[in-house]
């Protein structure tokens, strides 16, 4: 079975000061159900790039792992604004996610770019999320698979076999909506995703792979969502910005795989 993986996406949000009260918080709620449900999973914070070195600190020896938002496409150079995957490494960070909506609307990268990023974090040995999803009027038009399939392709170019990389399926219209896909909803793209994974690569490989879902999760739903066969998890934004919210959506999360 694919261990659980929750995963929170901090954004642009947070002071450098609240990365240390809220780590004893998650870390006391995340005791309390490991005490109580016995599950093994794992759980990784996205905080902002400033945040980092502070979060890798104030979680050193605990069950929680830190992750970047994002990664630069060359270990060095002339990048103003971008982080070094090789600084990352260094870091002790061992996550990023790649391609989220937000990177891909706002920040106009493309999948090529996206490819370059992803690229340069396999070969620093990290462990890429890459996100994909539709937008509404995709969605509306029929479009949902053809979009992710796309986004799906570059793995075909990215050496991907025989390494870990992880899937967050984010439909671009559920994202800080408080709309969110139906169970059933989630669990046909990330069905669809698998049975990709399957054909482009080896039944081996999309079994292995985990994949995520994002968009408007709350503990009141990660329950139902994660109770579809092909639900690995969760890339969490705004509700992961509360230490108990957050504990209640693992928590939650777990019960329908125990």
């Amino acid at each position: 079975m694919r261990l659980p993986l929750f995963a929170a996406n901090w954004k642009m949000n947070k002071a450098v000061s609240e990365v240390r009260p809220f780590m004893l918080a998650l870390l006391e709620g995340l005791h309390v159900l490991s005490a109580k449900a016995g599950t093994h999973y794992e759980v990784m914070i996205a905080p902002p790039a400033t945040h980092l070195m502070t979060a890798r600190e104030a979680t050193q020896k605990t069950p929680i792992q830190i992750g970047a938002q994002n990664c630069g496409q060359a270990p060095s150079g002339a990048f103003t604004g971008e982080i070094s995957p090789v600084v990352l490494k260094e870091l002790g960070c061992p996550w990023v996610i790649l391609g989220h909506s937000e990177r891909r609307h706002l920040y106009l990268e493309d999948d090529n770019r996206v490819l370059g990023r992803l690229q340069a974090a396999l070969k620093e040995g990290l462990l890429p999320i890459l996100c994909v999803g539709e937008t509404l009027p995709e969605r509306k038009a029929g479009q949902t698979m053809a979009v992710v399939e796309r986004q799906l392709g570059i793995l075909k170019n990215a050496e991907v076999a025989g390494k870990s990389i992880v899937i967050a399926y984010e439909p671009v219209w559920a994202i800080g909506t408080g709309e969110n896909a139906t169970p059933a909803q989630a669990q046909e793209v990330h069905q669809f995703i698998r049975s990709w994974l399957k054909t482009h690569f080896s039944p081996a490989f999309s079994e292995k792979t985990r994949i995520l879902y994002g968009g408007s999760v709350k503990p009141e739903n990660s329950a139902f969502l994660m109770s579809e066969p092909d639900v690995d998890g969760f890339l969490v934004g705004g509700a992961s910005l509360d230490a108990k919210s957050f504990s209640g959506i693992v928590e939650n999360g777990l019960k329908s795989r125990s």
